[in-house]
């Protein structure tokens, strides 16, 4: 019998219900964004007459410089589905078309940018980005520190040296700071400015270095090579100076000629090995994040708020301390640049270069003083040190903590030196992209980016000055960094009290409901 028949005989109503979803017993679980992993990059770098940009070029199939950009410009190279130039100044807020020399009816720009960005549709470009860094000659302290950091993100250097030309003291201290860290370094060996590989054997003791055979190091270099000896002579000057980097892979690249399908292998084959490495070392979300995790007992009656007060103005006036200090040094470096190096009229480029490496420096200190708090704190209320599931969770609510907070969402925030010597406010995240040297993934850290730099009319105020200005120059120097000082100390502060706040909340919503909430 079926079941309409059944319904018959019964007399039984058919009603049809809507359909309904089942309520879950329990609320689901937070949700963790992922950190997203910096991109890979090569940064090129190398001296003047090096042919650096020519093997940049080479790299992606080009002949020549790829742009003439200016010195002080750092020129990142990545995929794109076509050409594409633009430009990034500190403070503007979107990019900039760039041009190397614009229209007639186009005002020149009032001053160089710190990154063009060029877009090519290269296959190799799909595996890392290539970055051009300026010649060495221009670095300088400040600008050696700018490399440092987009070396230590980018993850690889491409070091190019000229046969017969040996590397100097800046350039091996570089190289040596290079090798401490976890970068790896590839050496190119160009052929000389007249196309000959000839290259002077350096004076140089070889009793205390066990080197590999040349073709261990240099892939596709044979002993009867005409640039074997160039190689050979470049590689024994770098593992007398720096042994770390004696067993670094080398190559013989000529530009003109367009050979570097052994130096393309490698990097292609490093870019594959660091991009697995760092995914593993960064899991979208951390094993076992999502579990309850339950305060300390007696957290409730603790002192961990009062603690982290008073940790919190600790480490606010530790890293006031060390970033004055800092700009004690730059001034002093100024002034002997502005004495006994380019003068006055060279003083924007060398204070910008000084302001980029102190905002690197002011983003560095704080995150590290908000690191140690977060660690500090979470360990006093939850009874252990945080794992990663932990602190990301932490994190996560900090952040939505400075979001809710309405004196704290213009954090994103530039400092512009003006030509008066005073400081401009330029607040968003657009105004912070243009900051860098070398792009800075967003979400990776508490805290937003803030920096400093000039406005264009510092450079067009000293463009033509010359030895007479001097004393003046150092006194818009002083001024101006005492300016930087004020304001740059004071935000410093503002962001260290949101973030101590937004830690407070996280943690007492924690310890007043028994377990972690965020």
């Amino acid at each position: 019998m079926g079941s309409d028949t059944l319904d018959r005989l019964t007399g039984a109503e058919i009603i049809s219900l809507p359909h309904q979803r089942r309520t879950p017993s329990r609320l689901r679980g937070p949700e963790l964004e992922p950190i997203p992993d910096e991109p890979l990059a090569v940064v090129a770098l190398g001296a003047r007459g090096s042919g650096r940009s020519e093997v940049v070029a080479a790299l992606v199939g080009a002949v020549g410089p790829l742009l003439d950009v200016p010195p002080a410009s750092y020129l990142v190279v990545n995929h794109g589905h076509g050409k594409d130039v633009c430009s990034y100044l500190p403070g503007a807020r979107k990019a900039h078309p760039f041009r190397v020399v614009p229209p007639v009816d186009e005002p020149a720009a009032a001053r160089p940018p710190r990154r063009v960005e060029l877009s090519l549709p290269d296959p190799l470009l799909r595996h890392f980005t290539l970055v051009d860094a300026p010649d060495t000659e221009h670095l300088g302290v400040a600008g050696g520190r700018v490399l440092h950091d987009a070396v230590a993100r980018g993850g690889a250097v491409m070091y190019v040296l000229s046969a017969g030309q040996l590397p100097g003291r800046f350039e091996l201290d570089i190289l040596g700071e290079v090798a401490q860290t976890n970068a790896a370094v590839f050496f190119v060996v160009t052929p000389r400015a007249d196309g000959s590989w000839y290259a002077p054997a350096p004076a140089l003791s070889t009793s205390d270095l066990d080197l590999l055979a040349l073709g261990e190091v240099a892939p596709g270099l044979g002993g009867d090579d005409p640039a074997a000896g160039a190689v050979e002579a470049q590689r024994l000057a770098i593992a007398t100076a720096v042994p770390a980097l004696a067993e670094a892979p080398w190559f013989a690249v000529d530009p003109g000629a367009g050979d570097t399908a052994f130096l393309r292998r490698a990097l292609t084959e490093w870019a594959a090995e660091e991009g697995m490495r760092r995914a593993s070392d960064n899991p979208p979300v951390p094993p076992n994040a999502m579990r309850t995790v339950r305060v300390a007992e007696g957290a409730h009656e603790s002192d961990w708020a009062e603690r982290l007060d008073k940790a919190a103005r600790a480490e606010t006036h530790l890293v006031r301390q060390r970033l004055s200090i800092e700009l004690a040094n730059i001034h002093l470096r100024c002034v002997q640049e502005i004495v006994f190096g380019t003068g006055p009229a060279g003083l924007p480029e060398t204070l910008d270069r000084e302001m980029h490496a102190l905002s690197l420096r002011a983003v560095a200190e704080c995150d590290a003083a908000v690191d140690r708090l977060l660690t500090d704190a979470a360990t006093q209320v939850f009874g252990a040190p945080p794992d990663e599931g932990i602190r990301r969770r932490v994190a996560a609510g900090v952040r939505r903590g400075l979001a809710d907070d309405r004196n704290a969402r213009d954090l994103d925030k530039v400092l512009l030196i003006t030509s008066t010597a005073g400081v401009a406010t330029v607040a968003g995240a657009g105004a912070v992209t243009g900051l860098a040297a070398y792009p800075v993934e967003p979400g990776r850290t508490i805290l937003p980016s803030v920096g400093v730099g000039l406005a264009g009319g510092c450079y067009g105020q000293w463009r033509l000055a010359g030895a007479a200005d001097t004393n003046r120059a150092r006194s818009w120097a002083q001024r101006s960094i005492r300016s930087v000082e004020l304001e740059l100390l004071r935000e410093i502060s503002r962001r260290l009290d949101a973030t101590h706040k937004a830690l407070a909340g996280v943690l007492a919503e924690a310890v007043d409901h028994g377990i972690l909430l965020a």
